[in-house]
């Protein structure tokens, strides 16, 4: 157990969502684990390679219906810990990519625990994999930012409009669903133009995900009428459109296909 000590913890990427994408590595170490402290994107399947006596607890944070404080998560990792357990802080993509990673490294190093990070597979590397298209794309897309649309109800975003608009760039926007709109309208007011390819994924890598390809201008409309309910990452930029159109051609029964958003008036 030299890998997983008792009285330790590791921060585990749990991917996507698809079990067969997490690493060998978070396999091995839930397989491991006594307390598993999970976030509400991490599904049962994932779950399942936990030993049969392993405490599983949920402490998710969705938009709008928070479980647990992050300084509540941070104490009840901590106090886990101390009293001995072999302790995993499960959040889904990678904890290192929007996960808050941080406090919860520095809640651990102050108690003096030991803690360690399992990097995953983040959304936007498996929502560009669903889409069939690379985030970046020699001579047209050189740069890939990533950033998150997640902001407290009724603020604006936060965001650097006129670096985001770079359109050498390929934009990752996590959380951004609901926030299409102004995600939309700022990038064309920078300058970014409106026909520039994008693509909403949700559910990425999931029996459920949808894919849709559309354009800049066309994003909030393609975000209310096209998508579902779950998590939704968007993509923006000129490598989207690369070989998107056979993922898209394989998309769910019953949701519009790129075509006819990008023909749209």
């Amino acid at each position: 157990m030299s890998e997983f000590p008792t009285g330790s913890v590791w921060l585990v990427g749990a991917g996507p969502g698809d079990p067969d994408l997490l690493t060998r590595k978070a396999e091995r170490l839930i397989g491991k684990a006594t307390v598993i402290f999970y976030d509400a994107l991490v599904g049962p399947d994932v779950l399942g390679f936990a030993s049969s006596g392993a405490r599983l607890v949920h402490v998710g944070k969705r938009a709008g219906r928070h479980s647990k404080d992050q300084k509540t998560i941070d104490s009840l990792i901590v106090e886990a810990a101390l009293s001995g357990e072999r302790v995993i802080r499960l959040k889904g993509g990678d904890p290192a990519i929007f996960g808050r990673v941080t406090e919860e490294l520095e809640a651990c190093r102050h108690a003096g625990v030991h803690v360690q990070i399992c990097p995953g597979i983040t959304a936007a590397s498996a929502a560009a994999a669903s889409l069939g298209a690379s985030l970046t794309l020699r001579g047209m897309a050189r740069k890939l930012t990533f950033v998150t649309a997640h902001a407290r109800v009724g603020e604006a975003l936060d965001l650097d409009w006129d670096r985001l608009s770079d359109p050498d760039a390929t934009l990752a926007i996590y959380m951004g669903k609901s926030a299409a709109g102004e995600i939309a309208s700022r990038l064309i007011e920078a300058g970014m133009p409106g026909d520039m390819p994008a693509a909403l994924v949700e559910n990425a890598s999931l029996p459920d995900e949808r894919t849709f390809v559309t354009r800049l201008d066309l994003l909030p409309i393609s975000a209310m009428t096209a998508l579902g309910d779950g998590p939704a990452i968007i993509l923006v930029g000129h490598a989207v459109s690369g070989n998107a159109a056979p993922a898209t051609a394989r998309a769910v029964a019953g949701r519009c296909c790129a075509s006819e958003v990008t023909s749209a008036p």
